[in-house]
């Protein structure tokens, strides 16, 4: 009788969190499943979830602005390499790209804003978004562990626009330090701090030396622990078959539970949410029915539907088989940011961050040169660990060398006017 009552006034304050919750919302995309951990929360059997306050006007336009940068991130990796697996943390790439913007000015900066889907916000505006976001989501829920961590690493001969590194500290909480890169060990102590704010899950984000025209790094980590809200138990966890995309099968540890949870499902797929801790933060899975392609869904999502989707899940009892499984993934994002319009930034000779250094040695110019992505995560029946790293890479365009050319053996020359491009004469020299 009381685990009735409990079902029945759980069932009831989970109406009423749609409301007050349908903002909080973080992607964590996954192709297996199309995972997504979010506060993006509809009605969940849980009477202890209360947000710890209102998102403000521009937390709120953060959040979408991340939500609509996510998704189209996510579809363009996915059309990038539909056959494979693949796991990114939105929200870790925006942050770090968010520092990023700081140091940018003139088109590079609208070109980045733009792409982060910004537009409606002033600098302060992001910034303070950004700051406020990081510390409502370190402290939504204490049974979850969730930790967001951002550092920003530049050669020691290097110097940096000081209101760019206080920025980045004041809105970021970004920790900043000057080292040696031509020392052997810079990596290691960069590649220490991502495996400390990560616990472990990702132990470097530098192979190798550091090339010697890279002289800054700008690095955000995102580390995430949830306890399943209702925990699978082990004893039911069986070795079953999995369909892969290939039609090739394979066997794997299949988890199963039985129990309310938030439930949609359309002609063509199923969406279950499976809530951690307090239930502020949960697992969205969305499942092909049968005969179904999951990319054909993924070119379907965009911000609108995700919203129209989640507002739909209602509190029904589930039969939830969930794999057992650990996912990594890595790659540069830089040909995916530039399909999606901020190629100037990766520009050598167009790139404008003047805002971290003017005029760099005089002659070179900034630029991003990469953006290294990586994430992971582990699912079992306790819950789910994952954690990202996303790196922004700058480098400066080499500097003019002097060249020699000896022309002691046989040439082609022209004799052109310049205005017109006329070529008036050519020859080939063989001997003379």
């Amino acid at each position: 009788m009381l685990l009735l009552v409990g079902k029945f006034l759980t069932n009831i304050l989970g109406e009423a969190m749609i409301k007050i919750l349908k903002n909080y919302s973080i992607l964590v995309l996954s192709l297996m499943f199309l995972l997504i951990m979010s506060c993006d929360i509809c009605e969940i059997d849980n009477n202890e979830k209360i947000p710890p306050r209102e998102l403000s006007v521009f937390e709120e336009q953060l959040v979408s602005s991340d939500n609509i940068f996510g998704i189209k991130l996510f579809k363009a990796l996915n059309d990038a390499e539909p056959d494979s697996n693949l796991f990114i943390s939105p929200l870790s790439v925006s942050m770090a790209l968010g520092m990023a913007l700081n140091g940018a000015a003139d088109s590079t900066y609208e070109a980045m804003k733009n792409t982060l889907e910004l537009n409606g916000l002033s600098e302060t505006e992001i910034n303070q978004a950004y700051k406020d976001l990081i510390e409502l989501l370190v402290n939504l829920d204490k049974k979850v562990v969730m930790q967001i961590a951002n550092s920003i690493w530049y050669r020691d001969n290097f110097t940096v626009e000081p209101d760019f590194i206080d920025v980045n500290k004041t809105y970021f909480d970004a920790e900043v330090q000057a080292l040696d890169f031509d020392d052997a060990n810079a990596p290691n102590i960069i590649n220490n701090w991502v495996d400390e704010n990560t616990n472990g899950l990702i132990k470097k984000i530098i192979d190798g030396d550091i090339p010697p025209e890279i002289v800054m790094y700008l690095i955000n980590a995102v580390y995430f622990k949830g306890t399943w809200t209702y925990e699978f138990d082990e004893k039911d966890t069986k070795d079953e078959l999995f369909n892969n995309y290939d039609n090739s099968i394979s066997t794997i540890p299949l988890m199963l539970q039985e129990a309310d949870f938030p439930y949609f499902e359309t002609d063509d797929f199923q969406v279950v949410d499976l809530p951690y801790g307090d239930s502020l933060f949960t697992m969205t899975v969305i499942l092909p029915k049968d005969g179904e392609d999951i990319n054909e869904i993924a070119k379907t999502i965009d911000n609108d539907t995700w919203i129209n989707w989640t507002n739909q899940l209602y509190t029904n009892e589930v039969k939830v088989y969930l794999p057992k499984f650990t996912l990594e993934w890595e790659s540069s994002l830089v040909d995916v940011l530039v399909t999606l319009g901020m190629g100037i930034a990766f520009d050598p000779y167009q790139a404008d961050f003047s805002r971290i250094n003017p005029n760099p040695y005089g002659v070179e110019n900034l630029y991003i040169s990469d953006v290294i992505h990586k994430a992971i995560v582990k699912v079992n029946e306790e819950g789910t660990e994952a954690a990202a790293v996303t790196s922004v890479e700058f480098g400066l365009t080499s500097i003019p060398q002097i060249v020699e050319i000896r022309i002691d053996h046989p040439f082609i020359f022209a004799i052109r006017e310049r205005y017109s491009g006329t070529i008036l004469f050519m020859g080939k020299v063989l001997s003379l």
